[in-house]
């Protein structure tokens, strides 16, 4: 015995479902959750803002440290201040002996982004101030995040290779310990400015899925580490992180510069996707990929390999030609997977390091959440029967 379930006419036009409820934006596009002061962009021109300052200008004269420190306080800092500041982070990236055996453990067999949500998650237990959710305290903890996280990313590369945990060094910077950390070297000048030119670009974004999740955790007031942990979990979906890892591998299939016309044409011809073209706000080039653009061709020189900043400008110029109109660009993941390629850095760790940025902008939105708090609860509109008849097992 079954019960016929009534069929409802559900239509969507372009963004909103038409439901028998009202109409439904259809994933939230455009709905407004909150005010920020943190990041703004203007899509429609391709501009980009942290705290009001252009990203051009960002990642001309600044640095991971220094736009961190921005990011959280809503000014540049002094001189002072940022020394200070660098200090207090560098001080905080090692990890207790419990989270590196955690972490040595799981590296083996899983996949770095769900071993840096259980670290994250772990570390929390090693927190002073984890049940402290005052401005204070939460500041405490977002730096504590953000010095840690890229210890979590390398611990994660050295165990998996079964090579040793590599304590990291107060006397480097941010992005050069990192790299020191995965591969036991100090890196040269441009390798380092790669890593932090990348983490400078992706600190903030407004509200993408990942940002959204931690702000719906943090709306429960629970604590900071358990909404960061929503913001990974999010971010490792692939169509949030990782397009850079799909637009490196589109460019090693390609092969040569001169395959690069062909290849996107008939692409577009069937109907599919090119990688890292696109956007769901900006309609202009991504001032992102602008900027990284000089970076990747900086790096690909010193490197003594040009080949796939080449096979891009070739895909690019065809993007240009025959994209362009309907508003779909070259976005930073067209560009960022080439630097890290070119680093040594393997596929499944680009999106863990976009996190290692991007922990600064989920920690600053939540802190910026609690001022103006509201529990998130949006509804549904039921579309199934409502008093089914209950038919006791025996009689099914």
């Amino acid at each position: 015995m079954s019960e016929t379930v009534t069929k409802v006419e559900i239509t969507t036009t372009g963004k909103v479902i038409q439901s028998p409820c009202g109409p439904i934006i259809h994933g939230l596009e455009d709905v407004l959750v909150k005010t920020t002061a943190i990041s703004d962009i203007d899509g429609r021109k391709g501009i980009l803002w942290y705290r009001g300052y252009n990203i051009n200008d960002l990642a001309k004269y600044s640095n991971f440290e220094e736009t961190a420190y921005l990011i959280f306080n809503g000014r540049l800092p002094t001189r002072t201040e940022l020394e200070s500041f660098k200090s207090m982070l560098a001080k905080e990236r090692d990890l207790p002996d419990e989270v590196v055996s955690t972490i040595r453990v799981l590296a083996p067999r899983a996949h770095p982004m769900h071993v840096l949500e259980a670290a994250v998650a772990g570390l929390a237990a090693f927190d002073p101030d984890i049940n402290d959710n005052s401005p204070e305290a939460n500041f405490r903890k977002a730096v504590r995040l953000t010095a840690k996280l890229p210890s979590i990313i390398a611990a994660h590369y050295r165990f998996s290779r079964k090579l040793d945990y590599i304590r990291p060094k107060e006397s480097l910077a941010h992005s050069a310990n990192f790299l020191y950390m995965m591969f036991g070297q100090e890196p040269d000048s441009t390798s380092a400015k790669a890593i932090d030119l990348y983490l400078v670009l992706h600190i903030d974004h407004e509200v993408p899925a990942s940002t959204f999740a931690t702000l719906v955790s943090i709306s429960t007031w629970t604590d900071l580490y358990s909404a960061i942990v929503s913001g990974i979990a999010t971010l490792k979906g692939p169509l949030h992180g990782g397009a850079n890892e799909a637009a490196m591998k589109q460019y090693l299939e390609i092969g040569s510069p001169e395959k690069a016309r062909p290849y996107v044409e008939k692409l577009l011809g069937e109907g599919k996707r090119l990688m890292g073209v696109g956007h769901r706000v900006y309609k202009a080039y991504d001032p992102r990929a602008k900027i990284y653009k000089e970076l990747v061709r900086e790096l690909s020189q010193s490197k003594g390999n040009m080949t796939y900043y080449n096979i891009a400008s070739e895909v690019e110029a065809v993007v240009l030609e025959k994209l362009a109109s309907k508003g779909l660009y070259p976005n930073i993941d067209f560009w960022s997977g080439i630097a890290m390629y070119l680093l040594g850095i393997p596929y499944e760790y680009y999106t863990p390091i976009f996190a290692m940025s991007r922990v600064v902008g989920w920690s600053a939105h939540a802190m910026e959440y609690l001022n103006q708090h509201r529990l998130f609860r949006p509804r549904a509109c039921y579309v199934g029967p409502h008093d089914v008849p209950y038919v006791p097992i025996e009689k099914r």
